[in-house]
């Protein structure tokens, strides 16, 4: 399994749509940076965010999710509470290959001011918006800026096709757009 360079994910994305809307060069004045990276893209967060509160003091369960545990909330700078979270979604809609695997990592810009985003995989065949999970661990409110850099993916390619696809087995989240909330099969 290799990790993937700049020209791969400039190839597949361009030719296949891989990443659609893709941004060719990294860009980085004045913004947090976002776009192809030396092994990597930088994706970019939406305007939609969906706050969580302690409003309703209800219980987050993933089994049953309970909307009255979020605020929605759109535009162009999120002040996400302390000690809270917030969902959001990627600017960019992907479609990964069946031999690689993706994984999305928080960028160090916002981890240096105590913002967190989950680490997430992206399987063999996932297509769709990413939903983003953003933690701010510090006691003081924290700015999310829309249509700028939130996390880095990497891409790996693996040596053998895998068994199962994400879209063999009808992933629950395949195809996903807007912000998605948790899902249970049934």
């Amino acid at each position: 399994m290799g990790l993937k360079s700049d020209t791969w994910i400039r190839e597949k994305s361009l030719k296949e749509k891989m990443i659609e809307p893709f941004c060719e060069e990294q860009v980085g004045k004045n913004v947090v940076s976002y776009g192809v990276s030396s092994y990597g893209y930088d994706i970019r967060v939406g305007s939609e965010f969906k706050i969580f509160t302690n409003v309703s003091s209800t219980v987050v369960d993933p089994k049953n999710f309970d909307d009255k545990n979020i605020v929605d909330f759109t535009g162009e700078i999120c002040i996400v509470p302390p000690n809270s979270f917030a969902l959001a979604r990627t600017i960019e809609y992907f479609r990964i290959p069946t031999n690689v695997l993706a994984i999305c990592l928080g960028k160090s810009t916002y981890a240096r001011c105590g913002i967190i985003v989950n680490v997430t995989p992206f399987e063999p065949a996932f297509e769709g918006h990413i939903t983003i999970e953003i933690s701010n661990t510090t006691p003081l409110p924290a700015k999310i800026y829309a249509n700028e850099g939130i996390a880095q993916v990497l891409f790996l390619e693996g040596d053998e096709q895998c068994k199962t696809t994400y879209k063999d087995k009808n992933g629950k989240y395949q195809k996903q757009t807007g912000i998605t909330l948790p899902k249970i099969l049934k």
